[in-house]
C-alpha cells in the first residue's frame, strides 16, 4: 500500500512538471512567434540611446566679415531616470538645485519620469558645467551642443535678432533667414551597457548638415557710430524712442540701422517687447515737414512752379477748409526755394493747391509711401496714406506738410535717397550674400530699382534746394565740417487719444544726404517725444551732422587704405 501511494505521488509530481514544461515551451513559441518584435524593441531601447545631433548654425558677418552672431560649444546635462534608484534621486536634486537655479518641483518632475533619457538642463554656462562635474554624480552625463552667442551684445540687436534654446530664429535676421542659417539635424544611436552607461561609439548615425553663413550690408564701424550718436540724443532729450538709418542711396544697401531703447542679444529673455521692437520699420508716425520733399519734387516735375516763383505766406496764418494753418514763424513773400528752405507750411500748401489732390497723391505713392519697401527683415508695416476720395476739406493743407500721413523711418530714408541718386526708388536690403562654410556663394543680393520717380533734372533741382535748407534754412545745425550736405527738417505734433493734435508731444526728424553734390550716404534721424526741445532742426539735425561727418571720414579713410593695398599687390 505504501509503494502504491508513493508511485502515485511520483507520477503526480512528474505529470505536474511535464505539464509545466509543455506550458513553458508553448509560452516560448508564443513569445517567439507573436511577441518577439515587442521584446526586441524593449531590449533595443535599453541598450540604444537615440540622440539628435544639432547642426552648427551659420555665422552672421558684417560687410567686412566681422562676426556678429556666432556659435559656442557648451554642455547640456541629461540622465536616465529609469536607471536611478529613488533613494538617490532626492540627493541629486538637492545637489543640483543651487547650481541650476531652478525650482525643486521642476527637477523632481524630470527625475521621477519613467524615461530612459531626459534633459535636466540645456546649454549650461562653463561655470555650471564645471560645478556639476565636481559633484562626480555617476548617473549624470553631458552632451556637447552649440549655443548662439552675440559678441557685440547691443550692437545691431534689432537687425540681427536672436534664437531660442533649440537654435531656431525668433527675431530679426535670425528669424527671416532661419531656413539658411539653421542647417539640417542629424542623429545617432549610442550603445549603452547593462548599467545604462554610455559607451564610446555609435551604432548608427546621420551627420548633421551645418547652416549657411550670412554676409550683411551692415558695416560694424558705421553701425557703432550711429549707435553712439543716437544713444546720446536719446538720453539727453529723455525721448520715448528713436531711430536712425544709414543707407547707400544708389543701391539701397543698409549700412546701419539703430533703434532706442535697445537690448542685449545675450540677455533677451528678460527684455520686454517694447525694447525688442524694430522701430525703424514697425513704428508709424506723422513725418511733418520732412514730407515736403514730395510736394516740392511733384511741383517741379510737373512744371507747376519754378524755384523763383513767389508765394505770399499770409504773415503766418492761412485758412484752409475752415481750419487756420500756421507757420512756426510768420513769413510774407517767399520764393518757392525759400518756402522749402524756411519750411513754410502755408507756402507748401499753396503749392499743393496748384498740384491738386490727385497729382499730389500720385507722387506720394511713387515715393514709396503707403506700401512696404520689401526689406528682408520681419515686422515691416505699410504706413498709411488715404486716397483723395477720402480726403476732407482740410486734407490739402495737411498731407503736403506731413499730416494725415503715416510713415516709417525706412520709408523716409528711401524717399530722400530718390533725390540723392537722381530720381530712382531703390529697394532697401540688408543681406549681401549667403555662403556655405567653405566660402562658396549660395545666394547673392544686389541693388534693385523699384521704379523711376522723378527725372534726374528734377532731382538735381530739389538737391540744390535741400542744400539751401542746410546752408541757409531750418537745417543749419546739420552742417558738416569739411563736407557739404543737403536735407530737410521735420517737426510733427503727435495725436492724442481723442484725435486732437498734442501741444506737448512731438516727433523730431531730419532726412539728408552727403556730400550734397555727389551723395554716398543718406540718413534719417527720428526722435520720438524729445524734451524740452522738440524741433527737428534742433534735436535731429545735430545727430545727422555727427553721424554723417564720422561716416564720411571713415569711408574716405577706408577707400584710401584700399587704394594703397591695391597698389602694393604683386602684378
Amino acid at each position: 500500500m505504501y509503494i502504491v501511494n508513493y508511485r502515485r505521488r511520483v507520477n503526480a509530481v512528474f505529470l505536474f512538471f511535464f505539464v509545466f514544461l509543455i506550458f513553458c515551451i508553448a509560452r516560448l513559441f508564443f513569445i517567439q512567434l507573436f511577441r518577439g518584435n515587442y521584446f526586441s524593441e524593449i531590449a533595443q531601447k535599453q541598450h540604444n540611446l537615440f540622440v539628435e545631433l544639432e547642426p552648427r548654425r551659420g555665422t552672421i558677418y558684417d560687410l567686412n566679415l566681422k562676426p556678429q552672431a556666432v556659435n559656442v560649444s557648451v554642455d547640456s546635462l541629461y540622465t536616465s531616470p529609469n536607471a536611478i534608484r529613488d533613494k538617490d534621486k532626492e540627493a541629486i536634486i538637492r545637489q543640483l538645485l543651487p547650481i541650476l537655479n531652478v525650482d525643486y518641483a521642476y527637477l523632481k518632475d524630470r527625475l521621477y519620469r519613467k524615461k530612459s533619457f531626459i534633459w535636466l538642463a540645456r546649454k549650461l554656462s562653463p561655470l555650471q558645467s564645471e560645478a556639476i562635474r565636481r559633484l562626480n554624480i555617476k548617473d549624470l552625463d553631458f552632451i556637447k551642443e552649440s549655443k548662439r552667442s552675440y559678441p557685440n551684445s547691443y550692437l545691431a540687436s534689432h537687425i540681427i535678432g536672436f534664437c531660442g534654446l533649440d537654435n531656431t530664429g525668433l527675431e530679426g535676421l535670425e528669424l527671416c533667414y532661419d531656413f539658411y542659417l539653421k542647417g539640417t539635424q542629424g542623429w545617432a544611436l549610442i550603445l549603452r551597457d547593462a548599467r545604462q552607461k554610455k559607451l564610446d561609439f555609435e551604432q548608427k548615425m546621420a551627420i548633421p548638415c551645418d547652416g549657411y553663413n550670412l554676409i550683411l550690408t551692415i558695416d560694424e564701424v558705421i553701425q557703432y557710430i550711429a549707435e553712439k550718436e543716437l544713444d546720446k540724443a536719446f538720453k539727453v532729450y529723455r525721448a520715448k524712442g528713436a531711430s536712425l538709418i544709414v543707407i547707400d542711396p544708389h543701391t539701397g544697401a543698409i549700412l546701419a540701422m539703430v533703434n532706442r531703447p535697445t537690448f542685449d542679444l545675450n540677455q533677451y529673455n528678460n527684455i520686454d517687447k517694447d525694447r525688442r521692437r524694430n522701430r525703424s520699420i514697425s513704428d508709424l508716425f506723422e513725418p511733418g515737414s520732412s514730407f515736403k520733399i514730395v510736394t516740392a519734387s511733384a511741383a517741379l516735375e510737373e512744371k507747376k512752379v519754378v524755384e523763383e516763383d513767389k508765394f505770399f505766406c499770409e504773415n503766418g496764418a492761412y485758412r484752409v477748409g475752415g481750419h487756420i494753418l500756421k507757420d512756426h514763424r510768420p513769413h510774407g513773400w517767399l520764393s518757392f526755394r525759400e518756402v522749402i528752405e524756411q519750411s513754410s507750411n502755408i507756402g507748401t500748401t499753396k503749392v499743393a493747391q496748384i498740384l491738386g489732390p490727385d497729382l499730389l497723391y500720385r507722387y506720394v505713392k511713387l515715393f514709396g509711401f503707403g506700401a512696404k519697401s520689401g526689406i528682408d527683415l520681419p515686422g515691416e508695416i505699410t504706413g498709411m496714406i488715404k486716397e483723395p476720395r477720402f480726403w476732407s476739406k482740410t486734407s490739402i493743407g495737411a498731407v503736403p506738410i506731413g499730416q494725415e500721413v503715416g510713415v516709417t523711418a525706412l520709408q523716409l530714408v528711401s524717399a530722400i535717397s530718390v533725390i540723392a541718386n537722381g530720381g530712382q526708388l531703390m529697394k532697401p536690403y540688408i543681406v549681401k550674400e549667403v555662403r556655405d562654410k567653405s566660402g562658396e556663394i549660395i545666394k547673392s543680393f544686389s541693388s534693385t530699382v523699384v521704379r523711376k520717380v522723378i527725372s534726374g533734372d528734377t532731382a538735381n533741382r530739389v538737391k540744390k534746394i535741400l542744400t539751401g535748407v542746410v546752408e541757409e534754412g531750418t537745417g543749419k545745425l546739420a552742417k558738416i565740417t569739411g563736407f557739404t550736405a543737403a536735407g530737410k527738417t521735420g517737426t510733427a505734433q503727435k495725436l492724442e487719444p481723442n484725435g486732437a493734435y498734442s501741444h506737448n508731444k512731438f516727433v523730431a526728424s531730419f532726412i539728408g544726404f552727403a556730400p550734397a553734390e555727389d551723395p554716398i550716404i543718406a540718413i534719417v534721424v527720428v526722435v520720438d517725444e524729445p524734451r524740452p526741445y522738440y524741433f527737428g532742426g534742433v534735436v535731429a539735425a545735430p545727430v545727422f551732422k555727427n553721424v554723417a561727418g564720422d561716416v564720411l571720414r571713415y569711408l574716405k579713410g577706408k577707400h584710401f587704405i584700399n587704394e594703397i593695398l591695391a597698389l602694393n599687390e604683386p602684378r
